[in-house]
Protein backbone atom coordinates (compact mmCIF):
# COMPACT_ATOMS: atom_id res chain seq x y z
CA UNK A 1 0.00 0.00 0.00
CA UNK A 2 0.84 3.58 -0.92
CA UNK A 3 1.84 6.71 1.43
CA UNK A 4 0.37 10.03 0.43
CA UNK A 5 1.80 10.72 -3.20
CA UNK A 6 3.16 13.81 -4.36
CA UNK A 7 1.90 14.53 -8.27
CA UNK A 8 1.25 18.43 -8.41
CA UNK A 9 -1.22 21.03 -8.69
CA UNK A 10 -4.40 21.79 -9.68
CA UNK A 11 -6.25 20.15 -12.42
CA UNK A 12 -7.43 22.51 -15.08
CA UNK A 13 -7.45 20.20 -17.92
CA UNK A 14 -8.56 17.18 -18.61
CA UNK A 15 -5.90 16.39 -20.79
CA UNK A 16 -3.31 16.91 -17.59
CA UNK A 17 -4.48 12.96 -16.54
CA UNK A 18 -2.62 11.27 -19.38
CA UNK A 19 -0.06 14.25 -19.52
CA UNK A 20 0.58 12.64 -15.82
CA UNK A 21 1.34 9.19 -17.19
CA UNK A 22 3.25 10.35 -19.93
CA UNK A 23 5.60 12.03 -17.80
CA UNK A 24 6.68 8.71 -16.73
CA UNK A 25 8.23 8.32 -20.61
CA UNK A 26 12.15 7.89 -19.70
CA UNK A 27 14.68 6.92 -22.58
CA UNK A 28 16.08 3.46 -21.69
CA UNK A 29 19.55 4.62 -20.16
CA UNK A 30 17.34 6.27 -17.67
CA UNK A 31 15.47 3.08 -17.13
CA UNK A 32 15.39 1.86 -13.57
CA UNK A 33 14.09 -1.16 -11.66
CA UNK A 34 11.70 -0.58 -8.29
CA UNK A 35 11.64 -3.88 -6.18
CA UNK A 36 8.79 -3.91 -3.39
CA UNK A 37 8.31 -7.34 -0.87
CA UNK A 38 6.18 -7.59 1.98
CA UNK A 39 7.29 -10.01 4.94
CA UNK A 40 4.91 -10.91 8.11
CA UNK A 41 6.51 -10.43 11.76
CA UNK A 42 5.56 -12.51 14.37
CA UNK A 43 7.05 -12.74 18.47
CA UNK A 44 9.18 -16.14 18.14
CA UNK A 45 8.07 -17.29 21.44
CA UNK A 46 4.19 -17.28 21.45
CA UNK A 47 4.06 -17.14 16.89
CA UNK A 48 1.75 -14.86 17.39
CA UNK A 49 1.39 -11.50 14.77
CA UNK A 50 3.03 -8.27 15.87
CA UNK A 51 0.84 -5.75 17.14
CA UNK A 52 1.31 -2.12 16.24
CA UNK A 53 3.07 -0.24 19.32
CA UNK A 54 5.02 -2.60 22.40
CA UNK A 55 8.01 -4.18 23.47
CA UNK A 56 7.61 -6.53 20.42
CA UNK A 57 5.97 -4.41 17.77
CA UNK A 58 5.83 -3.23 14.10
CA UNK A 59 6.22 0.02 16.35
CA UNK A 60 9.65 -1.32 18.30
CA UNK A 61 11.06 -2.23 14.98
CA UNK A 62 10.44 0.58 13.01
CA UNK A 63 12.43 2.85 15.74
CA UNK A 64 15.45 0.55 15.82
CA UNK A 65 15.57 1.10 12.19
CA UNK A 66 15.32 4.69 12.81
CA UNK A 67 17.38 5.04 15.49
CA UNK A 68 20.18 2.44 14.40
CA UNK A 69 19.98 2.16 11.01
CA UNK A 70 19.64 5.96 10.09
CA UNK A 71 16.45 5.70 8.35
CA UNK A 72 14.21 9.10 8.54
CA UNK A 73 10.84 9.17 10.20
CA UNK A 74 7.26 9.20 8.23
CA UNK A 75 4.32 9.94 10.44
CA UNK A 76 0.81 10.16 10.43
CA UNK A 77 -0.74 12.00 13.23
CA UNK A 78 1.02 11.15 16.49
CA UNK A 79 2.19 7.57 14.60
CA UNK A 80 5.19 6.78 13.29
CA UNK A 81 3.89 4.54 10.05
CA UNK A 82 7.13 4.43 7.59
CA UNK A 83 10.66 5.25 7.42
CA UNK A 84 12.44 6.82 4.08
CA UNK A 85 16.14 6.71 2.97
CA UNK A 86 18.54 7.15 -0.11
CA UNK A 87 15.64 6.99 -2.35
CA UNK A 88 13.85 3.86 -0.25
CA UNK A 89 10.79 3.52 2.04
CA UNK A 90 9.74 0.97 4.44
CA UNK A 91 5.80 1.29 5.11
CA UNK A 92 3.11 -0.83 6.59
CA UNK A 93 0.54 -2.79 5.49
CA UNK A 94 -2.64 -3.02 7.02
CA UNK A 95 -2.16 -6.01 8.96
CA UNK A 96 1.10 -4.99 9.89
CA UNK A 97 3.19 -6.81 7.33
CA UNK A 98 6.41 -4.90 6.57
CA UNK A 99 6.86 -3.98 3.41
CA UNK A 100 10.39 -1.92 1.74
CA UNK A 101 9.83 -0.19 -1.42
CA UNK A 102 13.31 0.11 -2.83
CA UNK A 103 14.63 2.69 -4.37
CA UNK A 104 14.98 2.99 -8.45
CA UNK A 105 17.89 0.82 -9.29
CA UNK A 106 20.14 0.67 -12.44
CA UNK A 107 20.82 -3.40 -11.68
CA UNK A 108 19.28 -6.46 -10.31
CA UNK A 109 22.68 -6.95 -9.03
CA UNK A 110 22.10 -3.58 -6.71
CA UNK A 111 18.71 -4.06 -5.97
CA UNK A 112 19.84 -7.85 -4.60
CA UNK A 113 22.19 -5.88 -2.56
CA UNK A 114 19.50 -3.50 -1.27
CA UNK A 115 16.76 -6.12 -0.27
CA UNK A 116 20.08 -7.81 1.39
CA UNK A 117 21.13 -4.86 2.90
CA UNK A 118 17.47 -4.13 4.17
CA UNK A 119 16.88 -7.74 5.60
CA UNK A 120 19.84 -7.86 7.12
CA UNK A 121 18.90 -4.81 9.58
CA UNK A 122 15.45 -6.18 9.92
CA UNK A 123 16.80 -9.34 11.28
CA UNK A 124 19.40 -7.06 13.20
CA UNK A 125 16.53 -5.09 15.00
CA UNK A 126 14.52 -8.40 15.29
CA UNK A 127 16.57 -10.60 17.25
CA UNK A 128 17.10 -7.88 19.80
CA UNK A 129 13.74 -7.63 20.74
CA UNK A 130 12.66 -11.64 20.03
CA UNK A 131 10.91 -11.14 16.71
CA UNK A 132 11.10 -12.87 13.54
CA UNK A 133 9.60 -12.09 9.88
CA UNK A 134 9.05 -14.45 7.35
CA UNK A 135 8.18 -14.56 3.60
CA UNK A 136 4.66 -15.65 2.12
CA UNK A 137 2.27 -15.16 -0.04
CA UNK A 138 -0.15 -15.60 2.50
CA UNK A 139 -0.39 -16.14 6.91
CA UNK A 140 -0.34 -19.54 7.34
CA UNK A 141 -2.14 -19.79 10.48
CA UNK A 142 -3.52 -16.57 11.94
CA UNK A 143 -7.07 -15.61 11.98
CA UNK A 144 -8.73 -12.46 10.82
CA UNK A 145 -9.29 -11.15 14.68
CA UNK A 146 -5.74 -11.72 15.09
CA UNK A 147 -4.35 -9.35 12.70
CA UNK A 148 -4.36 -5.86 14.36
CA UNK A 149 -5.31 -3.42 11.84
CA UNK A 150 -2.45 -0.49 11.73
CA UNK A 151 -2.93 3.12 12.99
CA UNK A 152 -3.59 4.85 8.80
CA UNK A 153 -6.39 6.44 8.14
CA UNK A 154 -6.35 4.93 5.13
CA UNK A 155 -6.25 1.75 5.71
CA UNK A 156 -9.32 1.97 8.49
CA UNK A 157 -11.73 3.60 5.60
CA UNK A 158 -10.85 0.75 3.46
CA UNK A 159 -11.83 -2.06 6.01
CA UNK A 160 -15.15 -1.36 6.31
CA UNK A 161 -15.64 -1.10 2.76
CA UNK A 162 -13.73 -3.89 1.27
CA UNK A 163 -16.62 -5.79 3.56
CA UNK A 164 -18.88 -4.68 0.94
CA UNK A 165 -17.52 -5.09 -2.24
CA UNK A 166 -16.32 -8.43 -2.50
CA UNK A 167 -15.93 -11.03 0.06
CA UNK A 168 -11.75 -11.50 0.59
CA UNK A 169 -10.88 -7.55 1.13
CA UNK A 170 -9.86 -7.61 4.53
CA UNK A 171 -7.79 -11.26 4.13
CA UNK A 172 -6.02 -9.64 1.40
CA UNK A 173 -5.13 -6.48 3.69
CA UNK A 174 -4.19 -8.27 6.79
CA UNK A 175 -2.92 -11.60 5.99
CA UNK A 176 -1.58 -11.54 2.26
CA UNK A 177 2.05 -10.52 1.59
CA UNK A 178 3.23 -9.79 -2.19
CA UNK A 179 7.23 -9.25 -4.35
CA UNK A 180 6.66 -6.62 -6.88
CA UNK A 181 8.78 -5.02 -9.59
CA UNK A 182 8.03 -1.45 -11.08
CA UNK A 183 9.58 -0.50 -13.97
CA UNK A 184 10.00 2.16 -16.97
CA UNK A 185 8.56 2.77 -20.10
CA UNK A 186 9.96 4.97 -23.28
CA UNK A 187 6.92 5.89 -25.12
CA UNK A 188 3.35 5.18 -24.98
CA UNK A 189 4.23 2.67 -27.99
CA UNK A 190 6.62 0.67 -25.19
CA UNK A 191 4.15 0.94 -22.44
CA UNK A 192 1.00 -0.49 -23.86
CA UNK A 193 3.39 -3.63 -25.31
CA UNK A 194 5.09 -3.86 -21.29
CA UNK A 195 1.45 -3.73 -19.81
CA UNK A 196 0.23 -6.00 -22.17
CA UNK A 197 3.01 -8.67 -22.07
CA UNK A 198 2.59 -7.63 -18.19
CA UNK A 199 -0.72 -8.41 -18.14
CA UNK A 200 -0.75 -11.76 -20.04
CA UNK A 201 2.07 -13.14 -17.99
CA UNK A 202 1.32 -12.43 -14.66
CA UNK A 203 -0.11 -16.05 -14.25
CA UNK A 204 3.03 -17.66 -15.15
CA UNK A 205 4.87 -15.57 -12.58
CA UNK A 206 1.30 -16.46 -9.96
CA UNK A 207 2.78 -19.79 -10.75
CA UNK A 208 6.95 -19.59 -10.05
CA UNK A 209 6.41 -17.99 -7.15
CA UNK A 210 3.29 -19.31 -5.34
CA UNK A 211 3.85 -20.06 -1.69
CA UNK A 212 0.43 -19.44 -0.22
CA UNK A 213 -0.85 -23.30 0.29
CA UNK A 214 -1.83 -22.28 4.24
CA UNK A 215 -4.83 -20.53 6.06
CA UNK A 216 -6.05 -20.74 8.95
CA UNK A 217 -3.97 -23.49 10.31
CA UNK A 218 -4.49 -26.29 7.13
CA UNK A 219 -3.82 -26.71 3.12
CA UNK A 220 -6.53 -24.76 1.32
CA UNK A 221 -6.38 -26.23 -1.97
CA UNK A 222 -4.76 -23.70 -3.66
CA UNK A 223 -0.83 -22.98 -4.68
CA UNK A 224 -1.21 -19.13 -4.58
CA UNK A 225 -4.42 -18.52 -2.10
CA UNK A 226 -3.16 -15.01 -2.10
CA UNK A 227 -3.72 -14.83 -5.71
CA UNK A 228 -7.34 -16.47 -5.08
CA UNK A 229 -8.17 -13.41 -2.57
CA UNK A 230 -7.30 -11.29 -5.60
CA UNK A 231 -10.09 -12.85 -7.93
CA UNK A 232 -12.73 -12.08 -5.23
CA UNK A 233 -12.14 -8.65 -3.35
CA UNK A 234 -13.21 -5.95 -5.99
CA UNK A 235 -14.23 -6.21 -9.32
CA UNK A 236 -14.32 -2.74 -10.07
CA UNK A 237 -10.83 -2.21 -9.42
CA UNK A 238 -8.96 -5.96 -9.67
CA UNK A 239 -8.27 -8.48 -12.84
CA UNK A 240 -6.53 -8.62 -16.06
CA UNK A 241 -8.13 -5.99 -18.25
CA UNK A 242 -9.00 -7.14 -21.08
CA UNK A 243 -9.45 -3.63 -22.72
CA UNK A 244 -5.77 -3.21 -22.59
CA UNK A 245 -5.52 -5.61 -25.21
CA UNK A 246 -7.96 -3.17 -27.84
CA UNK A 247 -6.65 -1.52 -30.93
CA UNK A 248 -6.33 1.97 -29.91
CA UNK A 249 -5.35 1.87 -26.38
CA UNK A 250 -2.92 3.87 -24.76
CA UNK A 251 -2.66 6.24 -21.62
CA UNK A 252 -6.41 8.20 -22.45
CA UNK A 253 -7.73 4.62 -22.31
CA UNK A 254 -6.32 4.25 -18.93
CA UNK A 255 -7.39 7.69 -17.71
CA UNK A 256 -11.27 6.07 -18.71
CA UNK A 257 -10.54 3.03 -16.43
CA UNK A 258 -9.26 5.12 -13.77
CA UNK A 259 -12.07 7.79 -13.72
CA UNK A 260 -14.62 4.59 -13.24
CA UNK A 261 -12.66 3.40 -10.67
CA UNK A 262 -14.78 4.20 -7.29
CA UNK A 263 -12.62 6.44 -5.07
CA UNK A 264 -11.55 5.54 -1.61
CA UNK A 265 -10.46 9.37 0.03
CA UNK A 266 -8.97 12.35 -0.41
CA UNK A 267 -6.03 13.38 1.32
CA UNK A 268 -6.02 16.44 2.80
CA UNK A 269 -3.68 18.33 5.76
CA UNK A 270 -2.70 15.05 7.29
CA UNK A 271 -5.70 13.69 7.37
CA UNK A 272 -7.86 10.70 4.77
CA UNK A 273 -11.36 12.31 4.15
CA UNK A 274 -13.70 9.67 3.12
CA UNK A 275 -14.68 9.42 -0.32
CA UNK A 276 -15.52 5.99 0.01
CA UNK A 277 -17.55 4.34 -3.94
CA UNK A 278 -17.50 8.51 -5.07
CA UNK A 279 -16.52 9.23 -8.39
CA UNK A 280 -13.23 11.23 -9.67
CA UNK A 281 -15.31 12.45 -12.16
CA UNK A 282 -17.78 14.52 -10.40
CA UNK A 283 -14.62 15.22 -8.33
CA UNK A 284 -13.31 17.17 -12.19
CA UNK A 285 -16.77 19.11 -11.78
CA UNK A 286 -15.72 19.92 -8.40
CA UNK A 287 -19.41 17.99 -7.64
CA UNK A 288 -17.54 15.45 -5.15
CA UNK A 289 -19.60 15.01 -1.98
CA UNK A 290 -17.15 14.64 0.71
CA UNK A 291 -15.50 18.14 -0.78
CA UNK A 292 -18.87 19.94 -2.47
CA UNK A 293 -16.99 22.93 -4.72
CA UNK A 294 -13.46 21.34 -4.36
CA UNK A 295 -11.47 20.49 -7.63
CA UNK A 296 -8.87 17.80 -7.49
CA UNK A 297 -4.80 18.56 -7.53
CA UNK A 298 -2.14 16.26 -9.61
CA UNK A 299 -1.42 14.71 -6.41
CA UNK A 300 -5.26 13.25 -5.30
CA UNK A 301 -4.68 11.79 -9.12
CA UNK A 302 -2.04 10.34 -8.20
CA UNK A 303 -2.98 9.17 -4.96
CA UNK A 304 -6.29 7.75 -6.75
CA UNK A 305 -4.07 5.50 -8.86
CA UNK A 306 -2.46 4.18 -5.91
CA UNK A 307 -5.71 2.61 -5.31
CA UNK A 308 -6.47 0.54 -8.49
CA UNK A 309 -5.11 -3.16 -8.84
CA UNK A 310 -5.20 -5.13 -11.12
CA UNK A 311 -2.38 -7.70 -11.79
CA UNK A 312 -0.51 -5.17 -13.49
CA UNK A 313 -0.98 -1.25 -13.76
CA UNK A 314 0.47 1.65 -15.01
CA UNK A 315 0.97 4.93 -12.93
CA UNK A 316 4.42 6.71 -14.11
CA UNK A 317 6.18 3.41 -14.82
CA UNK A 318 4.39 -0.54 -14.61
CA UNK A 319 4.03 -2.17 -11.50
CA UNK A 320 3.83 -6.67 -12.13
CA UNK A 321 1.83 -7.37 -8.94
CA UNK A 322 1.26 -10.94 -9.75
CA UNK A 323 3.60 -12.88 -7.27
CA UNK A 324 3.50 -14.40 -3.68
CA UNK A 325 5.94 -13.11 -1.21
CA UNK A 326 8.54 -15.70 -0.34
CA UNK A 327 12.15 -16.51 0.64
CA UNK A 328 15.27 -14.88 0.29
CA UNK A 329 16.27 -15.82 -3.09
CA UNK A 330 13.13 -15.31 -5.07
CA UNK A 331 13.34 -11.76 -3.69
CA UNK A 332 15.92 -11.14 -6.16
CA UNK A 333 14.15 -13.41 -8.91
CA UNK A 334 10.89 -11.47 -9.34
CA UNK A 335 12.73 -8.06 -11.11
CA UNK A 336 15.35 -10.56 -13.08
CA UNK A 337 12.16 -11.98 -14.28
CA UNK A 338 10.39 -9.06 -15.16
CA UNK A 339 13.92 -6.83 -16.16
CA UNK A 340 14.68 -9.98 -18.95
CA UNK A 341 11.68 -10.10 -20.35
CA UNK A 342 11.03 -6.27 -20.98
CA UNK A 343 14.45 -4.02 -21.07
CA UNK A 344 15.53 -5.74 -24.02
CA UNK A 345 13.23 -5.47 -26.92
CA UNK A 346 14.12 -8.61 -28.90
CA UNK A 347 12.94 -10.67 -25.53
CA UNK A 348 9.69 -8.00 -24.97
CA UNK A 349 8.89 -8.90 -28.68
CA UNK A 350 9.26 -12.85 -28.18
CA UNK A 351 7.39 -12.28 -25.36
CA UNK A 352 4.61 -10.76 -27.14
CA UNK A 353 4.82 -13.36 -29.75
CA UNK A 354 3.87 -15.78 -27.37
CA UNK A 355 1.30 -14.31 -26.15
CA UNK A 356 -0.69 -12.32 -28.49
CA UNK A 357 -2.93 -15.24 -30.11
CA UNK A 358 -4.45 -15.81 -26.38
CA UNK A 359 -8.14 -14.15 -26.45
CA UNK A 360 -9.96 -12.67 -23.15
CA UNK A 361 -10.72 -16.12 -21.66
CA UNK A 362 -7.40 -18.18 -22.40
CA UNK A 363 -5.85 -15.46 -20.22
CA UNK A 364 -8.08 -15.22 -17.11
CA UNK A 365 -8.12 -19.48 -17.51
CA UNK A 366 -4.21 -19.34 -16.52
CA UNK A 367 -4.88 -17.25 -13.96
CA UNK A 368 -6.92 -18.99 -12.13
CA UNK A 369 -5.41 -22.57 -12.82
CA UNK A 370 -1.83 -20.87 -11.72
CA UNK A 371 -3.42 -19.82 -8.37
CA UNK A 372 -4.78 -23.30 -7.84
CA UNK A 373 -2.38 -25.66 -9.69
CA UNK A 374 0.87 -24.01 -9.87
CA UNK A 375 3.48 -25.48 -12.59
CA UNK A 376 1.26 -28.08 -12.89
CA UNK A 377 -2.04 -26.21 -14.35
CA UNK A 378 -2.88 -26.85 -18.13
CA UNK A 379 -4.94 -24.52 -19.66
CA UNK A 380 -6.74 -24.95 -23.54
CA UNK A 381 -3.37 -26.99 -24.46
CA UNK A 382 -1.28 -25.17 -22.70
CA UNK A 383 1.38 -26.52 -20.21
CA UNK A 384 2.07 -24.02 -17.32
CA UNK A 385 5.48 -25.79 -16.98
CA UNK A 386 6.12 -25.49 -20.54
CA UNK A 387 5.01 -21.66 -20.82
CA UNK A 388 7.32 -21.35 -17.65
CA UNK A 389 10.11 -22.70 -19.19
CA UNK A 390 9.55 -20.73 -22.51
CA UNK A 391 8.83 -17.73 -20.36
CA UNK A 392 12.29 -17.57 -18.00
CA UNK A 393 14.46 -18.43 -21.19
CA UNK A 394 13.08 -15.38 -22.93
CA UNK A 395 13.83 -13.79 -19.32
CA UNK A 396 17.57 -15.13 -19.65
CA UNK A 397 18.21 -14.03 -23.24
CA UNK A 398 16.99 -10.67 -22.39
CA UNK A 399 19.42 -10.19 -19.35
CA UNK A 400 22.49 -11.63 -21.03
CA UNK A 401 21.70 -9.16 -23.85
CA UNK A 402 21.52 -6.17 -21.09
CA UNK A 403 25.27 -7.59 -20.22
CA UNK A 404 24.94 -5.75 -17.13
CA UNK A 405 28.02 -6.72 -14.73
CA UNK A 406 28.47 -7.46 -10.90
CA UNK A 407 30.81 -7.96 -8.12
CA UNK A 408 33.26 -5.64 -9.73
CA UNK A 409 33.30 -7.27 -13.19
CA UNK A 410 33.39 -11.13 -11.86
CA UNK A 411 29.85 -11.82 -12.65
CA UNK A 412 29.34 -11.28 -16.07
CA UNK A 413 25.50 -10.23 -16.26
CA UNK A 414 22.06 -10.74 -13.93
CA UNK A 415 21.10 -14.20 -15.40
CA UNK A 416 22.19 -16.29 -12.02
CA UNK A 417 19.35 -14.15 -10.28
CA UNK A 418 16.95 -16.26 -12.65
CA UNK A 419 18.30 -19.64 -10.96
CA UNK A 420 15.82 -20.17 -8.34
CA UNK A 421 13.29 -20.31 -11.00
CA UNK A 422 15.52 -22.69 -12.63
CA UNK A 423 15.49 -25.24 -10.59
CA UNK A 424 11.85 -24.97 -10.06
CA UNK A 425 11.55 -25.71 -13.64
CA UNK A 426 13.81 -28.34 -13.23
CA UNK A 427 12.21 -30.24 -10.46
CA UNK A 428 8.30 -28.76 -11.32
CA UNK A 429 7.73 -27.68 -7.98
CA UNK A 430 7.28 -24.09 -6.68
CA UNK A 431 8.02 -23.40 -2.49
CA UNK A 432 4.26 -24.20 -2.31
CA UNK A 433 4.81 -27.65 -3.55
CA UNK A 434 7.68 -27.61 -1.23
CA UNK A 435 5.91 -26.10 1.16
CA UNK A 436 3.00 -29.23 1.12
CA UNK A 437 5.83 -31.91 1.21
CA UNK A 438 6.99 -30.62 4.52
CA UNK A 439 3.84 -30.51 5.97
CA UNK A 440 2.64 -33.88 4.90
CA UNK A 441 5.66 -35.53 5.78
CA UNK A 442 8.91 -34.05 8.40
CA UNK A 443 6.21 -31.81 10.10
CA UNK A 444 3.69 -34.28 10.47
CA UNK A 445 0.69 -31.48 9.91
CA UNK A 446 1.92 -29.26 12.89
CA UNK A 447 2.32 -25.95 10.75
CA UNK A 448 4.12 -24.16 13.86
CA UNK A 449 7.01 -25.31 12.37
CA UNK A 450 7.21 -23.01 9.39
CA UNK A 451 8.57 -20.08 10.99
CA UNK A 452 11.57 -21.95 12.41
CA UNK A 453 12.46 -23.23 8.79
CA UNK A 454 11.44 -20.56 6.65
CA UNK A 455 11.94 -17.32 8.80
CA UNK A 456 14.77 -14.54 7.46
Amino acid sequence: MSIPQSGGGPIERHEQLAEYLADGCKPKEDWRIGTEHEKFGYCKDTLKPLPYAGERSILAVLEGLRDGHGWAPLTEGDNLIGLTKDGANISLEPGGQLELSGAPLETIHETCDEVNAHLRDVKDIADKIGVGFIGLGAAPIWKHEDMPLMPKGRYKLMDGYMQQVGTMGTTMMRRTCTVQVNLDFSSEADMVQKLRVALALQPVATALFANSPFLDGRPNGHKSWRARVWRDLDADRTGMLPFVFEEGFGFEAWVEYALDVPMYFVYRNGEYINALGMSFRDFLKGELPALPGETPTLSDWADHLTTIFPEARIKKFIEMRGADGGPWRRLCALPAFWVGLTYDQSALDAAWDLVKGWDAETRDALRVAASEQGLQAKVNGISMHELAREVVAISESGLKARHKPGAGGLVPDETHFLNALKDSLDSGKVPADELLERYNGAWGEDLSRIYGEFAY
